[in-house]
């Protein structure tokens, strides 16, 4: 590791926030809007929402109320994501700001610069943590506003309310994946020190901890017995059916998803393969008369790009082959798109004045950009029209 390696999380902002009646302003809303949020009956805080599985199944997801989701979206940029408020350790990824915003050398804090960390690994050990946001409890919550962000009493009991709900982190909320990243803030550097001591990497992507060793037949006891005992003391429990050993003779070794045998992180043959399948499969359906203007097409081309963009983000060769061929078969719009974009753009008119430094505003105007992407494909005359009028209907609105 690097002299320039971080091991600590560090607040870096020098100001706190010095009461509740000053909380407000450092979120940018008003008193009205804090207090409809902390009101908020219990039973209306939360949405559940059946969200699919990877594998398989379902999870409930919890939707705040609009109250709550617009202080909980404040809460993150002025607060949890401001890259000036908080400094992270190099070895956390997943729902983080990136490092270095902004600037040549920013890292992007994603899967991929994770699985890099253990590039040319021989050996790995992978840690799950069982129901992790549900074992994040409101006093870890609470300990983070109030002893890491160094927050009066108060402020720190609000915002743990406005960040909890049934005493742990909701899967749904806005905020939720950041105390989620923080919760060990206190602990984690010094095991990452013991850990380094022993020619071991260590990251953390959310609750899926990853170490590894460049010896084939490294024994782990160690690693896995002090961050057993890190996470006994922060009451998180060990997923044990998701808890694993692999080693490089028996196996190519995958993190998230990538092999890690090279110098940089690589898709497994089989998924660009895939890939390729995925792109043939969309070619096909395009041939079919009046195919690219359904929804259904539209759902499908939009997942075979984000795969194809996969490609990209590990630097494969077969990029932009693929994109090139997509390029060929984008969705069209149908006239009903473009009725539904005229409506729009007639409801951005009439809010405009009153409405156009909200959120919900900047939401609406961003989305009527992105139909007007499709129906200018075979619409442009119409599309011409409308962009038009959409370049004097712009948000206002700041974060």
């Amino acid at each position: 590791m690097s002299s320039l390696f971080n091991y600590y999380y560090n607040k870096v902002a020098e100001q706190s926030i010095s009461s509740v009646d000053n909380l407000p302003s450092v979120l940018g809303i008003t008193r009205e809007q804090l207090d409809r949020a902390i009101n908020l009956d219990p039973d209306i805080r939360y949405k559940e929402v059946p969200v699919p599985k990877s594998g398989g199944g379902q999870r409930i997801a919890l939707n705040p109320h609009k109250y709550l989701r617009l202080v909980q979206r404040k809460i993150n940029t002025r607060i949890l994501a401001d890259q000036n408020t908080i400094e992270w350790p190099n070895y956390i990824f997943g729902s983080i700001p990136n490092t270095n915003v902004g600037l040549p050398d920013e890292v992007l804090r994603d899967y991929v610069n994770c699985a890099r960390m253990h590039c040319k690994a021989k050996s790995l050990l992978k840690v799950d943590i069982k129901d992790f946001y549900d074992n994040v409890h409101e006093d870890v919550v609470y300990k983070i506003f109030k002893d890491f962000l160094k927050y009066p009493d108060a402020v720190a009991t609000v915002l743990t309310e406005l960040c909890t709900f049934k005493g742990c982190l909701p899967q749904g909320a806005l905020t939720s994946g950041y105390p989620a990243c923080l919760c060990l803030y206190d602990l984690e550097p010094f095991l990452v020190k013991r850990l380094e001591k022993k020619g071991l990497v260590y990251t953390r992507y959310i609750d899926d901890i990853t170490v590894s060793s460049g010896i084939l037949n490294f024994n782990f006891d160690f690693a896995r017995n002090i961050i057993g005992e890190m996470l006994v003391e922060r009451d998180l429990p060990l997923n044990d059916k998701k808890t694993s050993i692999s080693r490089a003779s028996s196996q190519p070794l995958t993190v998230h998803g990538l092999r890690i045998s090279f110098d940089d992180p690589r898709l497994p043959s089989k998924e660009v393969k895939n890939t390729r399948a995925a792109v043939h499969s969309i070619e096909k359906l395009a041939k079919i008369p009046g195919y690219r203007t359904t929804r259904v097409y539209r759902r499908a081309f939009s997942r075979c790009l984000g795969r194809v963009n996969k490609l990209k983000r590990v630097g494969h060769n077969k990029h932009q082959p693929l994109i090139d061929r997509l390029s060929k078969v984008q969705p069209l719009a149908h006239k009903d798109d473009v009725e539904r974009l005229k409506s729009m753009v007639a409801r951005l008119e009439y809010d405009y004045s009153s409405k156009k430094a909200t959120y919900y505003y900047h939401k609406r105007y961003y989305r009527s950009h992105q139909r007007l992407n499709i129906i200018k494909r075979n619409f442009p005359s119409v599309a011409r029209i409308l962009r038009l009028k959409l370049a004097k209907l712009r948000s206002e609105y700041r974060q």
